[in-house]
């Protein structure tokens, strides 16, 4: 599964877009790969997968994750936004 995918799936699961993940992570001064991935898992019930692709985006940066794991290409505002 691409990183795309795991996001755009995260985002079925919860409604919640990888932006505003972004911002409820920022929110709750969350910058801890593990302290993202056990918030994401206890407030949203995303398993380890998802929440793990997640956290990579929360704790390096979308522009780190487009660089290393989309090709450049990262969506971030979500699935209604490419419709």
């Amino acid at each position: 599964m691409s990183f795309q995918a795991y996001l755009d799936n995260a985002e079925k699961q919860t409604g919640i877009t990888p932006r505003a993940f972004l911002g409820l992570a920022a929110g709750k001064n969350l910058t801890k790969h593990a302290e993202v991935i056990a918030w994401l898992k206890a407030d949203h019930g995303l398993g380890h997968g998802h929440a793990t692709a997640i956290a990579r985006l929360v704790t390096k940066g979308p522009e780190f994750v487009a660089a290393h794991h989309t090709d450049g290409v990262l969506h971030l505002d979500g699935l209604a936004a490419r419709a």
